[in-house]
């Protein structure tokens, strides 16, 4: 290293980020867009970089009422997988996978996406043929996807208890090699710098307090830093999705609960890929700082609370050192909680309203984090052409009053 770049490296190392430049900037509000997203997390931002780049509308604000990343983009586990059951949901997710493994280069910005694998583990019979089912549909539609006996995943994880003795023997899993995962915030950074590069205004600690229409169209919302107008508005706002649509007069078939997640102290590299168990309601990896994450199950109660109960982590705890009995001495530094909404049928909704120029991207359960590339993309086809794109055609709202349901709860995660 030359003289000049260690110099440089010093002086950006004594500066507390003051010298540095901005990654976006953070404008005023205009007066009019062409579109308006609320919601500033991974889809949201999406959807605004996706409109710009794909569809040539940049004349779009995204309106965060936090900081930008700041809600469940970055209360989250971070897994990412594809390989889910029904054609609609796998190829939606797909999408978002061949996104995912080309997103740090598009966005000149990396978002640390490692594909180490993900393991669904088997603890039942039943488990097992519905991991071979959910496997055959996968490699039906171009997804890959193995079962694994006993011995492959000792190979693949040598600290998992395998005895046939244990609480939850395993049988199996499900394996797919190119799921993974990133860096949350990172995603959101990326996304926004690469927006706001393409004339993309994003703008936080702007509260939207309602949503104004004029006879059955969408004119603009109120915010607090004034009202904004425009013709579409785009809403992802993950579990506050009914609290938003209420101000349109609308309710959506959604639940909104607390889902908990926790990671430990550091430790040297151990576990290199993701496990999950739906029967046990857990799932762990370990992030390239050394702490292990931890995910449990939801809530079983309705509500917009990010702590959670206490009973749910102690539930997790104990499946995870039984799967794990190396792990039963190691302290956990911090736990936190987020807000999932699901729908019935632990599908999305991605979809027009019955109000014109109003569309909503939400309900995506557990499974929010790992749909962002995907979700976005889609999302902003169906909002620049009002109307679905075709990978989202199945998630509108109007499946629920016909009937058309995408069950997706055996493959959508533990929570469901």
């Amino acid at each position: 290293m030359g003289r000049y770049s260690v110099f440089s490296l010093m002086k950006n190392a004594l500066s507390y980020h003051e010298n540095w430049q901005a990654a976006w900037h953070s404008p005023k509000p205009k007066k009019h867009y062409d579109v308006i997203i609320i919601g500033g997390g991974g889809h949201g931002l999406a959807t605004a970089y996706y409109l710009a780049k794909e569809h040539g509308i940049t004349n779009v604000a995204v309106v965060e009422k936090g900081y930008l990343g700041g809600g469940n983009t970055a209360r989250n586990t971070t897994i990412i997988r594809s390989n889910y059951l029904w054609d609609e949901a796998s190829q939606l997710y797909e999408l978002s996978m061949k996104l995912w493994e080309g997103l740090s280069q598009e966005l000149n910005f990396n978002v640390m996406f490692s594909q180490r694998g993900v393991l669904n583990l088997g603890h039942s019979l039943q488990d097992m043929r519905d991991i071979a089912r959910r496997v055959n549909a996968n490699r039906l539609n171009g997804i890959d996807g193995e079962v694994l006996g006993v011995a492959e995943i000792q190979k693949i994880v040598p600290l998992l208890n395998c005895s046939p003795t244990s609480r939850y023997p395993v049988l199996g899993a499900s394996w797919q090699p190119r799921g993974g995962t990133a860096r949350h915030d990172a995603v959101a950074w990326g996304y926004a710098r690469a927006a706001a590069a393409m004339g993309v205004d994003l703008i936080q600690q702007c509260e939207v307090s309602g949503i104004r229409t004029s006879a059955g169209k969408v004119v603009g919302v109120e915010t607090s830093q004034g009202f904004i107008g425009a013709p579409k508005v785009g809403c992802v706002v993950a579990g506050n999705s009914g609290v938003v649509a209420a101000m349109a007069g609308m309710r959506l078939p959604i639940e909104s609960r607390p889902l908990q997640a926790m990671v430990s102290e550091p430790l040297k590299p151990c576990l290199d890929t993701v496990v999950m168990s739906n029967a046990v309601h857990g799932y762990i990896s370990q992030s390239d700082k050394g702490d292990l994450v931890i995910g449990a199950g939801v809530d079983q109660y309705n509500g917009y609370g990010q702590r959670g109960s206490f009973h749910v982590i102690e539930h997790t705890m104990q499946a995870i050192c039984e799967l794990f009995p190396a792990f039963s001495r190691v302290r956990m530094n911090r736990q936190w909680g987020g807000i999932v909404d699901t729908c019935p049928d632990a599908c999305p909704i991605v979809s027009k309203t019955s109000v014109q120029g109003l569309f909503f991207n939400c309900g995506w359960g557990t499974g929010g984090f790992k749909a962002t590339p995907g979700s976005g993309y889609v999302f902003a086809d169906t909002v620049a052409h009002d109307r679905p794109h075709p990978l989202a055609e199945a998630f509108t709202i109007d499946r629920f009053t016909s009937g058309a349901l995408i069950d997706e709860h055996g493959a959508a995660g533990v929570a469901h």
